[in-house]
């Protein structure tokens, strides 16, 4: 899985899988590490617009990644939940952890 950069604050991942599992989580763990490492940037947008189900593997890979963004100062926001998907992040309060926003342009003009 690769990361894109926006711009020098920005890194953008966007997950090609329609389903998030233990399998996928790895990945998505060592992206998020390369554009921290990399780039250095000051925010992670993560596009989950292909995800139609996530378990629970896959929500600790984005809190373990979430607070590895944060002990660099970064944070890390998500966008683009697909109904399941919203679903799962409601149903563990997740919203209450992670900006949410409805679209990546969104979260751009936002962060920007």
């Amino acid at each position: 899985m690769k990361y894109t950069v926006y711009n020098k604050n920005i890194a953008i991942i966007r997950p090609n899988f329609t389903i998030g599992t233990s399998k996928q989580a790895q990945p998505l763990i060592e992206s998020i590490g390369s554009a921290i490492e990399e780039k250095s940037p000051k925010f992670i947008i993560i596009n989950l617009q292909h995800l139609t189900f996530i378990d629970s593997n896959f929500l600790g890979a984005l809190v373990k990644s979430l607070k590895v963004a944060l002990k660099k100062n970064a944070e890390l926001v998500v966008t683009n939940l697909q109904p399941p998907v919203k679903s799962m992040f409601e149903l563990t309060k997740l919203y209450n952890i992670f900006k949410v926003y409805s679209s990546e342009e969104d979260a751009i003009s936002t962060l920007s």
